[in-house]
């Protein structure tokens, strides 16, 4: 069973597409797969004949579970199962499948390669592996900046071995252990998935490369090696369409093109229309290899040359072909860890939270005047984030179900709350969290804020000062955006837009004046929140910030 979401433990199978005995290629979907997420599509990935189904339709699998056993027609399968404790009893093979088969015609196994690829290498006595830790809650690889040691050098416990780069920050990794650096597993300027070994200490001497080639082997057994005959398949499949005419829409059905997963995904990372591809597999599907092979038909020259030809003046002579004084190029900048995780984890909240948004309009007259009167007195200069903050905070005690989370299978209220403010840096957005918000006065929460934004913008913030809120606060106000609305920052069910502060003109009494007017929306999961629970937040939000006396009391 393959991880198909980060949050993932394990996978029902909702159906079998294939069955024991049918031949399987290598993209072919063999089961349909509910994770936390979502409903995916699971392909075997390898070309041969279905052996072995170890869950049935309706039942989960763990992570790393084996489903199926792909392989030669007969050949026998059961020294596999043996390390996997999850697995269940094999499904029979139909008669129909083995019965003209004479059992004196049964291939011997080849476990050869099954038992060195299997095989544990156990680490060598006094030596002491260091994989990559988890250093944040969602981070999922790390970037090795800098190695603070090189190979040979002695090792103490609480030695600093690497600066690691995750999605929040740069990190220090120390090693925990004492002996020599043997082993650097990464590369300066390369990641590391989590729980990836990137170095090992012992005992100066010791051989760990039988070890290190064990983990390195083991990692790759997922890996299925592309066969000759598919290279082969592959350059036919490109020379036919480099031979045809016209591109043809691909086979579909009501209305979607059938395409794996896998060539879904290469075809948006390469720019091709997956509509315009030809596919080899079953019913017209797209396959990897189709959207390898694809080659676009290029432009006719006589369209290139209606480019370039002068265009004709009504008023008399021609107009100069148009010539760039440079060619056309780009830059493509790597993602950063935090980048990609902002990616991930925005992506999944607004595709699958349902957000809706209210928006309601602050006097921040008495706000600003009690500002000015408390900075004459406060220790540290407060800001109108500051004042927000703690506006949200006293108006989350009010309303619990604001301040919650979706859990799936549950709603979770929290009694605690914690604020993050949402901050600015070049790789990104981060979330510093400001905890028991609601406890803490103005002084000392523009105290923490301040100290906290530095932090974020050196990349110093440690985990717990980046995780744990419960609600969130993004405040676009001193860049002079006026109006927006933001993505529900998960697991909180809500997060506050905060605009400008704009002088506005408005009817008082029987005349106008100018006031210091405040746009405020609100973003909420529709799960959790109601409409009118949202509303009546943002009522007593209103009171706090337009009497901030209030808040003092």
């Amino acid at each position: 069973m393959p991880l198909l979401s980060d949050t993932m433990t394990e996978g029902k199978i909702i159906s079998w597409n294939k069955k024991v005995g049918d031949k399987v290629k290598a993209d072919d979907v063999l089961a349909d797969v509910e994770t936390d997420k979502a409903t995916m599509e699971v392909n075997g990935y390898v070309d041969g004949t279905l052996l072995y189904i170890g869950v049935p339709a309706g039942e989960a699998a763990k992570i790393n579970q084996i489903i199926a056993i792909v392989g030669k027609e007969g050949e026998d399968y059961k020294s596999l199962l043996d390390g996997d404790k999850n697995a269940a009893k094999p499904v029979a093979v139909p008669k129909a499948a083995v019965a003209d088969k004479p059992a004196t015609e049964t291939p011997q196994p080849k476990t050869e390669n099954v038992q060195a690829q299997t095989q544990k290498v156990s680490l060598p006595a006094g030596a002491k592996e260091i994989r990559m830790p988890l250093l944040s809650d969602t981070m999922t690889e790390g970037k090795i900046v800098s190695w603070n040691k090189k190979l040979g050098d002695f090792v103490k416990a609480d030695d600093v071995l690497a600066d690691v780069e995750t999605d929040k920050a740069t990190m220090e990794v120390v090693g925990y252990e004492e002996g020599t650096l043997l082993y650097v597993g990464v590369e300066a300027g390369k990641a590391a998935k989590i729980n990836e070994i990137i170095a090992i200490v012992g005992k100066a001497g010791t051989d760990v490369s039988a070890y290190v080639a064990a983990e390195k082997a083991g990692g790759n057994t997922a890996a299925a090696s592309t066969p000759v005959a598919e290279s082969e398949t592959a350059a036919s499949q490109s020379n036919a369409n480099a031979a045809a005419p016209a591109e043809e829409p691909t086979a579909s059905s009501n209305g979607r093109v059938k395409a794996s997963p896998l060539a879904k995904k290469l075809a948006a990372d390469k720019g091709i229309d997956i509509s315009k591809v030809n596919g080899s597999g079953d019913g017209g599907r797209v396959t990897k290899k189709d959207v390898d092979s694809y080659i676009p038909i290029a432009a006719t020259a006589a369209e290139v040359s209606k480019t370039t030809t002068a265009v004709e003046n009504p008023v008399g002579g021609s107009v100069k072909p148009f010539t760039t004084s440079s060619g056309e190029g780009h830059t493509d900048v790597p993602l950063t860890q935090m980048r990609k995780v902002i990616a991930r984890r925005l992506g999944e909240s607004m595709f699958s939270a349902p957000h809706f948004y209210l928006t309601m309009e602050i006097n921040m007259d008495n706000a600003m005047a009690a500002r000015v009167q408390l900075n004459e007195l406060s220790p540290v200069k407060i800001s109108f984030n500051d004042f927000v903050i703690k506006a949200v905070a006293l108006s989350l005690r009010q309303h619990p179900n604001v301040n919650s989370s979706w859990m799936t299978d549950f709603i979770r209220l929290n009694h605690h709350i914690h604020i993050g403010s949402a901050v600015a840096t070049p790789e990104g957005l981060i979330v510093p969290v400001i905890r028991f918000a609601d406890q803490k006065t103005l002084s000392q929460i523009a105290a923490e804020a301040k100290e906290l934004y530095g932090k974020a913008k050196d990349k110093k913030l440690q985990p717990q000062e980046f995780s744990g809120n419960t609600f969130t606060i993004s405040n676009l106000g001193m860049m002079d955006i006026e109006e927006f609305t933001a993505i529900i920052n998960p697991p909180d069910s809500a997060i506050l837009a905060v605009g400008r502060i704009k002088e506005t003109v408005v009817k008082k009494g029987d005349g106008f004046g100018v006031s210091n007017l405040m746009k405020l929306t609100l973003s909420c999961d529709h799960r959790t929140v109601d409409g009118a629970v949202g509303a009546a937040f943002l009522q007593t939000l209103k009171k706090y910030l337009e009497n901030p006396v209030t808040m003092l009391l």
